[in-house]
């Protein structure tokens, strides 16, 4: 009844203000509306053929029931392949959309866009955040948006313009190589992801079995750390050791770090609870806790940081805890089974209008890169003193460990949590990664590559994905931005013709409402897709209960918060997080 109530006012509210202009009161029906529109028009499925619902064999191995398994396989036991390695992303729009325009894919030029709209003349920094916040997104996604890749010499040249500074004579980059369509299909490209696609810490366990054992101790069900607070070093790569290392740099090595360490924390707690588990039972135990940390921060933290809006706050409580709360669930259980008064965590899963995967619109609106700096002043925490300032290459890809070594973990985290990432508009990207050489000599522009990407796989550009997402088109470059020059580039770069506008571009122009850390627009595929990677696990759905998790597990989740996490191991560091209530947010100095 809640359900119904809430989206019959939605509904009603529709023609009337933006959502987030509304009374909260208000604006969570409207929110609940624009959602439950998505979960029906905007999920769309690119297997072919598509994947049969099977019937759970009576002799299934009680491990593929009771944990997750490391390729992402049963987590619907009915599907047992739906989001693991290797499937397919689906698409926010219908696929007769997501076809590549071909004739255009070069128009105009992507390095043109980088360069002219993209370049970072001066750090505009999103001061409600701090620099953890940038390294978190990353940590949540770097292993999902992965794509398999041509070999160079299959690649296509970025064309360069008149004047350009590109040190090579030509920016050559791989293509995005798409699964093979079966015979007769009439189909747009689809793309495989490599790893899996549940919400189930693959970052820090792996999604393959032979790196996923490198990674345990075998021991207490622990993962391998140096000492007692580093990643150990990968001899053949120069890289940490963990699951997932591609785009490695101090940041990720930060929270991979800390999450390893919370694991090995919860394997020493479990311990005490069952003192006959075994190394597996331990591993697998910790391992479910820990992802499902990691995804509750996300939701109830690091989103509400980035988007301060009083409904976007309450709007993530709801989805974990439900309109009731937590603490009225413990004695109310049976409001679980509605996902407004109960919360989706606990509700039971629901894939809605198409089997579960990470869609390419999904990728498209976590390019996010503006957030990340192009150099890091790190600080002593015992007396706030600067350390020195490091240029985003050198700690990054091999230097990493280098970075680690001689700056505690304990100042890293302190100096994140003292500055800024950068905010997520046009010019601000970080000028390093728009001149980027990669450990293996690949020599790119990332903001280049980033706009091509989104055209070759077929993501609609800019006006053309509002209008997909129930939005209304915008009508001239004015209404695009209230930046007078940026107007006037943006009309020059795109010849004055707005259906050309990327996507990116589009986003990264578009004026912000207020308490929005990135756009409306992106906001929307967000909505859905992260009550999405909730509503369609098992394991934050009908499997989040005691005989799961057990009851020790459950506790911990209710009461566990990224700054308990980061005291937890740096206890050093309660003085500068006096007064914070988010980890996210701007810590305070020591001195």
């Amino acid at each position: 009844m809640a359900d119904n109530v809430l989206s019959r006012l939605g509904e009603f509210l529709q023609s009337q203000r933006p959502w987030y202009q509304l009374p909260r009161l208000l604006a969570m029906p409207r929110l609940v509306e624009i959602r439950n529109q998505l979960r029906r028009e905007n999920l769309h499925d690119t297997e072919e053929p598509p994947m049969e619902k099977k019937e759970i064999p009576a002799d299934l191995d009680p491990l593929l029931r009771s944990g997750r398994t490391v390729d992402g396989t049963y987590n619907d036991l009915t599907v047992p392949t739906m989001g693991s390695c290797g499937r397919r992303f689906g698409r926010n729009v219908p696929l007769e959309h997501t076809f590549p325009d071909t004739a255009n894919l070069l128009n105009p030029s992507p390095r043109v866009v980088s360069r002219e709209l993209m370049t970072r003349d001066t750090f505009q920094p999103a001061t409600i955040l701090n620099l953890l916040a940038a390294a978190w997104i990353q940590f949540m996604v770097h292993d999902w948006f992965v794509h398999k890749r041509s070999t160079m010499e299959e690649g296509i040249d970025l064309p360069l313009v008149d004047g350009d500074d590109w040190a090579d004579p030509k920016m050559r980059i791989p293509r995005s190589v798409p699964e093979p369509a079966p015979p007769g299909s009439t189909r747009p490209p689809a793309y495989a992801n490599p790893n899996g696609h549940w919400w189930d810490g693959s970052q820090i366990y792996g999604s393959d079995p032979v790196v996923a054992a490198r990674l345990r101790l075998g021991e207490g069900g622990k993962l391998r750390v140096e000492g007692t607070k580093l990643l150990p070093v990968d001899t053949a790569t120069g890289l940490h050791l963990s699951g997932f290392t591609d785009n490695w740099w101090i940041g990720l090595a930060m929270l991979h770090t800390l999450f390893t360490l919370e694991h090995n924390y919860l394997c020493d707690e479990l311990a005490k609870q069952h003192p006959t588990w075994n190394d597996s039972q331990l591993y697998r135990q910790a391992q479910l806790i820990n992802s499902a940390l990691m995804a509750k921060i996300h939701t109830v933290e690091w989103t509400p940081a980035i988007v301060p809006h009083p409904v976007i706050k309450l709007a993530m409580q709801v989805n974990w805890y439900g309109l009731s709360g937590d603490e009225l669930q413990d004695v109310f259980t049976f409001l679980d089974d509605k996902e407004i008064l109960g919360g989706i965590v606990g509700s039971h899963a629901d894939h809605h209008s198409a089997p579960y995967a990470l869609t390419e619109e999904f990728v498209s609106v976590y390019r996010m890169h503006p957030l990340i700096p192009d150099e890091v002043l790190m600080r002593r925490l015992a007396d706030d003193s600067a350390i020195e300032t490091i240029q985003l290459p050198e700690m990054s890809g091999r230097k990493t460990p280098g970075v680690a070594n001689r700056i505690s973990m304990t100042d890293l985290f302190y100096s994140f949590g003292r500055l800024h990432p950068g905010a997520i508009t046009l010019h601000n990207y970080p000028k390093h990664l728009q001149n980027l050489t990669r450990d293996d000599g690949e020599h790119l522009d990332l903001a280049a590559v980033d706009v091509f990407r989104d055209r070759e796989r077929g993501v609609p550009r800019y006006n053309e994905f509002r209008r997909l997402l129930h939005k209304d088109p915008v009508k001239s470059f004015d209404e695009l931005t209230e930046n007078v020059e940026w107007r006037r580039q943006l009309k020059t770069v795109y010849n004055n013709d707005l259906s050309k506008v990327d996507l990116m571009t589009g986003l990264f122009a578009e004026p912000l409402p207020a308490g929005f850390g990135f756009s409306e627009t992106a906001f929307r595929i967000f909505v859905l897709m992260a009550s999405r990677r909730l509503k369609s696990d098992r394991f934050f759905t009908d499997d989040y209960r005691a005989e799961m998790y057990t009851e020790y597990g459950l506790d911990y989740l209710r009461k566990t918060s990224m700054l308990a996490v980061i005291t937890r191991h740096m206890p050093e560091l309660a003085p500068a997080l006096r007064g914070v209530e988010n980890a996210f947010e701007p810590w305070k100095a020591t001195a």
